[in-house]
């Protein structure tokens, strides 16, 4: 199986940005012009419960992807509390022209006018919100009936407790890179909270995202643009073969490193082979306490990396850290199942 071919398109994505539509600093127009010159291909604009289709600025080589960012505190009036835990949850749309709310509450729903509001087509039930399992779950479920793909934002900086998102499914990625949480509390990723919920069974995806406000100039060292992405490996940049890709996994997390090649060989001694920019170490991740590696030994880099792997890991997932000359960053796969190797 070939999950990443040499020849085959990688398109760069954010997928989690905030406009004037809701708290952030920058039109939609101009998140566009920004992120085209920085070389990306796919922009989600996912503004807090306001989902709004964006498609008119897409363009043959810019796809705009519809979606908005809900989110669940204890406090029924949607009060922020730094001190306690809370959930977000991203909405990516199967279909452009959903603009459907789940769970309307105007008391979360305060960006969205009221007018608006109104007209909007509405899912789920409507009324206050519980930040429950139960409620969660709820959520989750009608947003996926309503056609929506549901990531898990942020969750080191949310402060969700690891034992009440065991208990969570429908959910389509984790968001193990955000940049804008990466400045705020200097967490550099959230993959050990995807590793346990490998561990719990929950055969989750994973994606990195910049979940920008633009509050200050780029350039700025604490900018929150340009720092996290997802590369997709789609068949086209028309909507549907984004989606596809997305639904299937056909994507990758990373800060730099680009890998250019993932082969599963399978076998009585399944190996996987990978190919990628200039790294300091390629890692195949069983456990937190179970890898193999494949490092820089001479100076040189290393740029490929061949691991054979173990009957007794029920998955495997890998890791790229890009050499100082390449530019540093990371990289990480969603992790593959024993019927990948088979």
């Amino acid at each position: 199986m070939i999950f990443i071919s040499r020849d085959q398109k990688q398109y760069k994505a954010n997928l989690h940005s905030h406009s004037t539509h809701s708290d952030g600093k920058l039109t939609p127009e101009e998140l566009v012009e920004a992120y085209k010159k920085e070389g990306y291909s796919i922009l989600a604009i996912t503004d807090h419960e306001y989902p709004c289709v964006h498609k008119k600025l897409s363009s043959k080589d810019f796809l705009m992807i519809t979606g908005y960012e809900a989110y669940i505190r204890p406090s029924k009036l949607c009060v922020y509390d730094k001190y306690s835990a809370e959930i977000h949850l991203n909405l990516i749309a199967k279909d452009p022209d959903n603009n459907a709310i789940v769970a309307y509450d105007p008391l979360f729903c305060k960006y969205m006018p009221l007018p608006k509001a109104v007209v909007a087509p509405h899912v789920g039930k409507i009324g206050p919100r519980k930040f429950s399992v139960p409620y969660i779950q709820e959520f989750i479920n009608e947003a996926n009936k309503a056609g929506y793909l549901v990531s898990l934002n942020h969750p080191c900086w949310s402060m969700q407790e690891t034992a009440q998102l065991e208990h969570l499914d429908g959910i389509w990625s984790v968001e193990v890179f955000n940049t804008g949480s990466m400045l705020t509390s200097d967490y550099a990723e959230n993959m050990p909270v995807y590793d346990f919920l490998l561990r719990h069974g929950k055969k989750f995806y994973c994606h990195g995202a910049d979940d920008n406000h633009n509050k200050l100039p780029f350039g700025d060292m604490l900018c929150d643009s340009f720092g996290a992405w997802t590369m997709v490996m789609a068949d086209s940049l028309k909507y549907k073969d984004v989606i596809d890709a997305l639904e299937k996994g056909k994507f990758y997390a990373t800060t730099g490193p680009v890998i250019k090649h993932l082969e599963i060989r399978p076998g009585l001694k399944p190996v996987v082979h990978i190919e990628c920019t200039n790294a300091k170490r390629i890692t195949m991740h069983m456990t937190p306490k179970f890898t193999k590696v494949v490092y820089d030994k001479d100076g040189k880099g290393v740029m490929t990396a061949d691991f054979t792997v173990p009957k007794d890991a029920p998955y495997v997932y890998f890791s790229i850290t890009g050499s100082s000359e390449a530019g540093g960053g990371k990289a990480y796969t969603h992790a593959f199942y024993r019927d990948d190797f088979n």
